[in-house]
């Protein structure tokens, strides 16, 4: 059998493996839109109250306060209960106005933080690897 031998030029050979190299994927490329789940936190936003609370309560107390005894007694309670209404009635305003919101804060391949606010509570947990499509959070 006979046997033959290609000889290839160094040369070659190494225009050949600079060429696989170039093309090869960077084993360390950063992926621009990865990054892991920082840290989630739970805004809440405490509601103002614009009088109305203030005012019904201080009227629905002021009623009831004045059921209450007779003469001075009776002059004290309705103002008593004007007063504790008007208070309870602008805590209640506020509180049907409060917001809960729920922030996720992502640090990013390329080291920059980035925070995505949600309405309702998230699944999104410490640790979650996720990429950024169309503005929104996706898990890998």
């Amino acid at each position: 059998m006979k046997r033959f031998s290609l000889k290839v030029p160094a040369t070659a050979t190494a225009a050949g493996l600079c060429l696989a190299l170039a093309f090869a994927p960077s084993a360390g490329a950063a992926c621009p839109t990865c990054g892991t789940v920082t840290d989630v936190k739970t805004v809440k936003k405490e509601g103002e109250g614009t009088g109305v609370g203030a005012v019904a309560g201080g009227v629905l107390g002021g009623v009831l306060g004045h059921q209450v005894g007779s003469g001075r007694g009776n002059t004290a309670a309705t103002i008593v209960g004007a007063g504790a209404g008007a208070y309870a009635g602008h805590q209640v305003e506020k509180n049907q106005k409060s917001t809960t919101s729920y922030q996720v804060v992502v640090k990013m391949e390329d080291g920059k933080s980035r925070t995505f606010n949600f309405s309702k509570e998230t699944s999104y947990r410490v640790g979650d690897k996720i990429k950024v499509v169309d503005g929104k959070l996706t898990r890998q």
